[in-house]
């Protein structure tokens, strides 16, 4: 039987790829944008084997270069880095990674070469990787393609003093360092069946999550057990959570039509993988949900025979496809309909309609630019796409979920107004909160542990959601925001129980648990969990039972430093643009800079030195206070933690372990932003400064702020050796690699003799 059907799919793999491709083109470069120059490596060669060793293989980097292994290697070494190790692991995982660290040393056609993508491939993961072009800064620097030059006599004397340094300062391990993305084959791994146990519970009809470690852009190209291992979604049913979901672009999952015929090259193949990750995860009680944003808007090209429904332009030389148009409206129908057929049991979708990518003309509120949409209001074109997809996902599966999630309305209630009735109502739980924080007055948009919803707007769209007969969900961040996203899990346990219990209270019937970040197999999940039976327990219930199960006759110990470390958490200087751009993800792996870098710093991507950015509305000194304040108070709590585990059950330990580095890091990576700030503030005195005195004051400032930093790079670069998770998120893969922070302890010592010699 498998071999007949096998066979049966060639005629259409065949015809697939007869089917035009759709083809992207990379964004201009910026000619008169120079990359940020590295100081403190001599030349572009060594920083270049610097960041990719151990990255990238050997060969390949050899190759780039033009020249031998042998002499990469050689210089390598006289560098300081650790012995040759050949990458194992899937290049896609770390694609990212690469990127980043390589945007401002090589040019566009030496990144395909080394991540192995065309540049029509790149161009398209630049589109659709969650927001990457943005990370990256909405900009390609210009870079001279790199070629192997020797080294001059004094710049091997700086290849060699970064060697001596290395070795001199690289802190020891104590133990077998875990090796990057090892945590994924940890959760590979599958439970021994008396140890799976999934939650039946009634208040919450769906708590569902992103794969911690997802793939992005083309998820389901792949074998969908390399997102959703057997062993996660055991992990993920033993903590409550009972559906998972995907990024997908439709025009990739479902077939294409006489009107777009380019779409669907290779659907055949992502929905056989989607059929066999829905059939998997039942077995454990969790659904698949499809994150739909759509239609995505296309390149100029796509347009050239179609102006009948070219829609308002966008950033990336994008385009809507005008969805006031009828035939994109049929293709969506028709390939919903398609694939909840072709693919029974699938849970459902969630949608964004408003702002994400560009889909249709008023995503981001522009109508008025379309000579067709201009005459219908913004509720009408939302509510309509929305509609449109729940009719092409219940035309196949009536009883399959569709999640409209209000992300960015302006409009909200007049858009519930005018929603088909079989929708739910999903709304950021925190959103449009008031804070005050170091006297600065600051309004919630989302993604916050710090701030307990739900707030106003949330409330305000459920009650008018059920006044239509609608049910409702709240989308959340139980484990960790960009308020730190390159943790798996903050345990600010009494913020997420308070949460919890807040929305058990409003009759919400539904959990979104996470974005992209967040879908970690957490304690904090548990909270959530504990919070879904008929009955509403307490907040201390739920919370001396779980520190109970974890740290045992430590308990009282662990409850205090959970409150202590959720109190602090309260103090951080939440702002939207300050989640997104400070150093908060990176920490200590931020170089500083001697000199304005020039560059702006990019959402949750590269902050560069760009304070006026990482602060947003808070006062410099009140943000690097609030900062300290946050840290200070991580410190005690942290303090707790590692009293109470010595009470720990042993099947405990490695979980609570865990839990005292997450908080760990969040600490530094805290301290660390404070720390920049200062350097930043000292720095851009000295600069326009001509009193010798003051000079020699802030002179020492920097360096101390530079000695400060290479103390936590120190530490971080230890809590990475014992967790390859720390400094690992599934958008932006790792933010940083250990050899990042021995980078910062090189870049430090060069401001602290620099400054010596000024």
């Amino acid at each position: 039987m498998r071999c007949f059907r096998a066979l049966a799919f060639v005629p259409l793999l065949l015809f697939a790829c007869c089917l035009p491709a759709v083809e992207f083109t990379l964004p201009p470069v910026w000619e008169d944008k120079p990359a940020e120059k590295v100081d403190y490596f001599p030349n572009r060669t060594s920083l270049f084997v610097w960041r990719n060793w151990n990255v990238v293989p050997l060969e390949k980097m050899a190759a780039l270069l033009q020249t031998s292994p042998e002499k990469v290697s050689a210089m390598a070494e006289r560098l300081g880095l650790e012995p040759y190790r050949e990458p194992t692991f899937n290049p896609e995982r770390l694609y990212i990674t690469v990127v980043r660290r390589n945007w401002h040393i090589l040019p566009y056609d030496q990144i395909c070469f080394l991540i192995d993508k065309t540049a029509s491939q790149f161009a398209n993961s630049i589109i659709e990787d969650d927001f990457l072009w943005v990370k990256l800064g909405s900009l390609k620097p210009a870079c001279e393609p790199l070629t192997y030059e020797e080294p001059t006599e004094r710049q091997w004397e700086r290849i060699d003093q970064i060697g001596a340094l290395v070795r001199a300062e690289r802190p020891v391990f104590d133990g077998r360092p875990s090796q990057r993305l090892d945590f994924i084959d940890e959760l590979k791994a599958p439970l021994p069946q008396d140890e799976i146990v999934p939650r039946a519970d009634s208040r919450f009809e769906f708590r569902f999550v992103s794969s911690y470690f997802a793939l992005f852009g083309d998820p389901l190209a792949t074998d969908t057990d390399e997102i959703y291992p057997e062993g996660l979604l055991q992990r993920l049913a033993n903590v409550g959570v009972n559906g998972v979901w995907l990024h997908v672009v439709l025009r990739d999952i479902a077939p294409g039509n006489d009107d777009f015929p380019e779409f669907g090259v290779g659907y055949e193949k992502r929905q056989e993988n989607l059929r066999r990750l829905v059939e998997r995860a039942k077995k454990y009680g969790i659904s698949v949900y499809l994150y739909m944003n759509e239609p995505r808007a296309m390149q100029e090209a796509f347009f050239e025979h179609r102006q009948e429904m070219a829609g308002v332009t966008g950033g990336q030389r994008l385009r809507a496809i005008c969805t006031s148009t009828p035939q994109i409206k049929k293709w969506i129908g028709d390939a919903l309909a398609n694939l909840f057929t072709n693919v029974p049991g699938l849970g459902g979708v969630f949608t964004i309609t408003a702002s994400e990518n560009l889909t249709t003309c008023a995503s981001h509120g522009g109508q008025a630019a379309c000579p067709r949409c201009s005459k219908r209001t913004h509720a009408e074109i939302i509510a309509e796409i929305n509609s449109v997809i729940a009719e092409g996902v219940h035309r196949a599966a009536p009883e399959a979920k569709v999640i409209v999630w209000d992300w960015g309305w302006t409009d909200g209630p007049d858009i519930i107004k005018l929603l088909p009735k079989d929708v739910w109502l999903q709304s950021v739980s925190e959103w449009s909160l008031e804070l005050n924080r170091g006297g600065v007055r600051e309004i919630v948009g989302e993604y916050s542990i710090s701030a307990v919803g739900p707030g106003p707007r949330a409330l305000n769209h459920w009650e008018c959601a059920k006044r239509r007969g609608l049910k409702t969900s709240a989308k959340v961040q139980f484990n960790t925001t960009w308020e730190c996203g390159s943790v798996p899990f903050i345990p600010a346990m009494d913020l997420v129980a308070r949460h919890c219990h807040n929305l058990a209270e409003t009759g919400v019937e539904g959990m979104m648990l996470c974005w992209s970040l967040g879908g970690y197999p957490s304690p904090n999940l548990q909270i959530a969990q504990r919070f879904s039976g008929n009955e509403i327990p307490s907040v201390d219930e739920v919370l001396d039972s779980l520190a109970q199960e974890r740290y045992g006759e430590g308990a009282p110990l662990a409850r205090r430093g959970w409150t202590a470390l959720s109190e602090a958490f309260q103090q951080f200087p939440y702002d939207c643009q300050t989640i997104y751009v400070a150093p908060v993800h990176v920490g200590p792996a931020n170089p500083l800079r001697l000199r304005p870098s020039g560059f702006s710093a990019t959402m949750v991507g590269i902050p560069f030195d760009d304070l006026n950015a990482w602060r947003g509305p808070y006062p410099p000194e009140v943000f690097i206070d609030q900062l300290e304040k946050t840290a200070a108070g991580f410190a005690p709590a942290i303090e707790l933690l590692k009293q109470a585990r010595a009470f720990a059950p042993e099947e405990t330990r490695k979980s609570v372990d865990e839990e005292i580095r997450c908080a760990d890091n969040v600490r530094i990576n805290y301290l660390s932003a404070a720390q920049q700030a200062r350097f930043v503030l000292a720095r851009d005195e000295y600069l326009g400064s001509t009193d010798p005195q003051r000079r020699a004051a802030l002179a020492e400032t920097m360096r101390e702020m530079a000695r400060r930093e290479t103390a936590l790079a120190k530490e971080l670069y230890l809590l990475t050796l014992e967790d390859s998770k720390l400094g690992f998120e599934s958008t932006n893969q790792y933010y940083y690699l250990p050899n990042d922070l021995i980078e910062k302890i090189i870049c430090d010592q060069w401001v602290i003799d620099t400054l010596a010699r000024e």
